[in-house]
């Protein structure tokens, strides 16, 4: 069983900064890829960030970039989505989801979390 559990969300003025995690436990022998997505209310879910492979390889959607940042512990199976010079407009429930393979030689799989609800508002 794998569980993907985020944490860091909540109320956040506009201009402020949030730091989200999301860690990956149970039976995991290996991580691919590791990332953020997010959904506003009526709106579809969207891409906002990943961290791809054990090497460092990261990538921010380009409307975000210069306020969002990922990064990845290996060793902890977790990654982290810094949002600064947070708006209006990030107001949305962030998910995580990580593509991992539970055996030597199983198939990669898709694991989400939760969500977890971030609202920027004065």
């Amino acid at each position: 069983q794998v569980q993907l559990v985020e944490s860091g969300g909540g109320l956040v003025q506009p201009g402020g900064s949030l730091r989200l995690s999301c860690a990956a436990s149970g039976s995991i022998f290996s991580v691919n890829a590791m990332g953020w997505y997010r959904q506003a209310p009526g709106k579809e879910r969207e891409v906002v960030a990943a961290a791809i492979g054990s090497s460092g390889v990261t990538n921010v959607v380009d409307s975000l970039k210069g306020r969002f940042s990922i990064s990845r512990d290996n060793a902890k199976n977790t990654v982290y989505l810094q949002m600064n010079s947070m708006k209006p407009d990030d107001t949305a429930v962030y998910v995580c989801n990580a593509v991992l393979k539970v055996s030597r030689y199983g198939a990669f799989q898709t694991y989400w979390g939760q969500g977890t609800q971030v609202t920027v508002s004065s």
